[in-house]
């Protein structure tokens, strides 16, 4: 056990000092003109890929991804908060399916996850249709 907390305390120091030298060098290069300004992190704030994960955020179908509600014109579908996904009549089904089939396919993943944070169940018969869509997105690499 006393290996185990040396080496730890051992690695945080050695990691303290090459992010110390690694400043000094940055500074240094700063003060010669060689660099403009210090390395920032940069946010990526377009909804582009950035091809560091296996699946592209935007073309998530979980609400976790996202927290913020999306409108697709599709308001009056708040109308079924809570009812179960097996629940809808034909009638209710299609209104959806409108809903779906009007939209680029490029938003199906966010209509979807908009639905999940408005507590709308998409209907059991259109799942189909939008993982089609949604993985039909993903084998093309537009995800």
């Amino acid at each position: 056990m006393i290996y185990l907390i040396l080496s730890l305390v051992v690695l945080a120091i050695a990691a303290a000092i090459m992010g110390w030298l690694r400043n000094r060098h940055l500074h240094r290069q700063l003060q010669r003109g060689e660099i403009s300004e210090l390395p920032s992190i940069k946010q990526v704030e377009d909804m582009e890929c950035c091809g560091q994960h296996a699946v592209c955020e935007r073309d998530s179908l979980m609400a976790a991804v996202s927290k913020e509600i999306e409108y697709f014109d599709d308001e009056e579908l708040d109308r079924y908060r809570g009812t179960p996904s097996d629940g809808y009549t034909e009638e209710q089904i299609e209104e959806f399916r409108d809903v779906l089939l009007t939209m680029r396919e490029a938003e199906v993943a966010a209509w979807v996850r908009s639905l999940q944070l408005r507590a709308v169940e998409l209907p059991d018969e259109l799942k189909p249709e939008v993982f089609l869509i949604v993985g039909e997105r993903r084998s093309r690499g537009l995800g």
